[in-house]
């Protein structure tokens, strides 16, 4: 179970060249990247201060939580990279004890029914035609969640990462965290 206690925020300086959207896929994806090689992956979370579900924004700022002893590495910054430039950090400092606690999990949406019908092509040697009738266009669902644009390490297939922030709670849930910093059961500071 990782320790909550203390927080860092990454925090997108403005850049005329480049959309804070761009910028921040770039610094998650070197996060994803040095939490899936870390060995203590699962001690460090995230959060998005400025997550906003009606502007379908996860805003400017990357917030890692964690211990004080397990964020020093990450404050240190070796892993950002060449996005050092493009963001400011600030901790680790302690949450605050007024934080309230709010579940942050990844959501999948089956958006596209052309790749599900492929895909079901592939698995079941199925004509186009078959899988049309399987899957007709009317399954496609959108969503309006906040998501970041995420560039898959193994396929490079791009997709989109659904985050879904859930109701505050006044006590945390333990869990633990993945190498995406998200929990299926876990909650994190909120402030």
């Amino acid at each position: 179970m990782a320790t909550l206690s203390h927080y860092i925020d990454l925090r997108l300086r403005p850049d005329p060249e480049t959309t804070p959207v761009h910028l921040l896929a770039a610094l998650y994806t070197r996060l994803h990247r040095a939490l899936a090689a870390a060995q203590d992956a699962p001690g460090i979370a995230v959060g998005f201060p400025g997550y906003d579900g009606s502007r379908r924004s996860v805003g400017d700022c990357l917030r890692l939580y964690g211990s004080e002893a397990a964020l020093q590495p990450w404050a240190a910054g070796a892993w950002l990279g060449n996005v050092r430039d493009h963001v400011s950090t600030t901790g680790p400092l302690p949450v605050p004890a007024h934080a309230a606690h709010r579940a942050l999990r990844r959501t999948q949406v089956k958006s596209s029914p052309e790749r599900l019908r492929r895909r079901l092509m592939k698995r079941h040697q199925l004509s186009e035609e078959e899988a049309r009738q399987r899957i007709p266009d009317s399954v496609g669902r959108m969503s309006d969640l906040p998501y970041i644009q995420m560039a898959s390490t193994s396929t490079a297939q791009q997709f989109k990462l659904f985050l879904a922030l859930g109701p505050a709670q006044p006590q945390p849930s333990p869990g633990d965290f993945n190498a995406y910093g998200l929990s299926t059961t876990a909650t994190v500071p909120w402030f």
